[in-house]
């Protein structure tokens, strides 16, 4: 009987050795998880069970447990390095094979998919084109889409100023009042406006606009004071007028300063986009877009433009890409532009333990694991992700040590348990 209980010790013993001596060799593999071994006493059992005075018949091994603990987060350079803070795994696809794995390792292969370092596909949710908007619940393979984004034509700009209340009324303005006959006086006082000759206007600025074909255009707002409270504004577009026949669009403020007519937005009609040759572009003729100077004020203080925006932009090429907290696949274009390209996805399990380990750091679902639960990261129990890091493997050197001096001298001990027992039996065999 000891040689059987000395034997289970030394099997026991030597589990635990390989056990621990796995831990340490993986101490430096990014996501892997340690594992303890789990020992139980033996008892041999009779028909009637086992009397209160039994002696134990050596150990076995219960179990080969992980420890599913979050390891150390250290960061990279690599946006595409991934790590979990806190639940979850991340899910891989080898042709329709999932497994489930805390390695972060990712980067693209030759037709854009996001693949970890043994080709297997990163799952997420894709984007519905249409809407923009993530399709949560439909898993896919995660890809970077790499081709240039496309080029919007501007439909919107926006401007706050403030145009100086004690600016004059420019010189050319009053003159041709005076000398025209009154019934053309404002006629040949707006065409005295030369947006060369400074002369002939208060103020001016300008901003980039945009055809369907992503070729930008300056427009320029030209401000001539015409009254106490009145301002025309001519506006311009690659040095040509925005609007029919150059007829300026006429500003009112009232007494406080703010601006009181035209409704707001303004509606520019009519643009034909031409090159710097003054030759068309190819792009979308006859266009519209609104001119908004919502919140303009006229007060005694210098010209000054606070806040101007438009909604165009021309085409990008991919210049980088950013994963956020909630698993959001961002790509940056180098027309300043983003672009929601999809969302990984993260698995949970009931019972972590159940899973089967497939090596390569990555487990496979079992029936004791239960179904996996996907989501975005931050939903439910699953951790949020961190991008251009990745988690360390959980193994305490210092602790895998110890288990090493405590393993051997078990072993020692089980093995002085078997001599002992040879020794014993030696003696009953030389009796005569």
């Amino acid at each position: 009987m000891s040689f059987n209980t000395g034997l289970s010790g030394i099997r026991a013993a030597a589990s635990e050795l390989n056990i621990t001596g796995n831990n340490i060799a993986n101490a430096g593999t990014v996501g892997f998880k340690g594992s303890r071994a789990e020992f139980a006493d033996v008892y041999a059992a009779s028909v009637l069970g086992s009397g209160s005075n039994a002696v134990g018949s050596g150990v076995v091994t219960g179990d080969v447990a992980q420890l599913f603990n979050q390891g150390a987060v250290n960061f990279t350079e690599n946006s595409l390095d991934l790590a979990i803070n806190g639940n979850g795994f991340f899910v891989t696809s080898n042709n329709g094979a999932l497994s489930y794995t805390r390695a972060g390792y990712f980067g693209t292969d030759a037709t854009g998919n996001i693949v970890n370092n043994f080709g297997e596909r990163l799952q997420g949710f894709g984007v519905n084109e249409a809407t923009g908007t993530i399709n949560e619940g439909v898993q896919t393979d995660l890809r970077v889409d790499t081709k240039a984004a496309n080029p919007r034509a501007t439909s919107a700009v926006a401007s706050t100023l403030n145009l100086n209340s004690t600016s004059l009324t420019p010189a050319a303005y009053t003159e041709a009042f005076t000398n025209a006959d009154p019934a053309v006086a404002r006629a040949e006082a707006i065409d005295t406006f030369d947006p060369g000759d400074s002369s002939t206007y208060n103020s001016s600025t300008s901003v980039n606009i945009y055809d369907s074909q992503g070729n930008p255009h300056v427009m320029t707002k030209y401000f001539v004071k015409t009254s106490g409270n009145s301002w025309d504004m001519h506006v311009m577009i690659g040095g040509e007028p925005a609007t029919a026949r150059n007829t300026p669009i006429e500003l009112e403020f009232d007494s406080t300063g703010k601006l009181d007519l035209p409704a707001q937005p303004m509606e520019i009609t009519g643009w034909n986009p031409l090159d710097k040759n003054g030759q068309p572009t190819g792009a979308a003729n006859n266009v519209s877009f609104d001119l908004n100077l919502k919140g303009s004020t006229q007060y005694a203080a210098n010209f000054a433009v606070t806040a101007v925006s438009q909604d165009g932009y021309t085409t990008g090429d991919l210049a980088g890409l950013e994963i956020n907290d909630e698993g959001l696949l961002v790509a940056r274009y180098t027309n300043g532009q983003t672009k929601v390209q999809g969302q990984l996805a993260l698995a949970s399990f009931a019972n972590q333990q159940g899973l089967s380990p497939l090596g390569k750091t990555a487990w496979a679902q079992s029936s004791d694991s239960g179904e996996p639960v996907i989501g975005k990261p931050g939903s439910g129990t699953l951790g949020r992700v961190q991008s251009g890091a990745l988690e360390q493997s959980n193994v305490d050197l210092s602790e895998q040590l110890i288990n090493l001096i405590v393993a051997q001298r078990n072993y020692q001990a089980n093995s002085k348990t078997i001599q002992t027992e040879d020794a014993v039996t030696q003696t009953i065999i030389n009796l005569r």
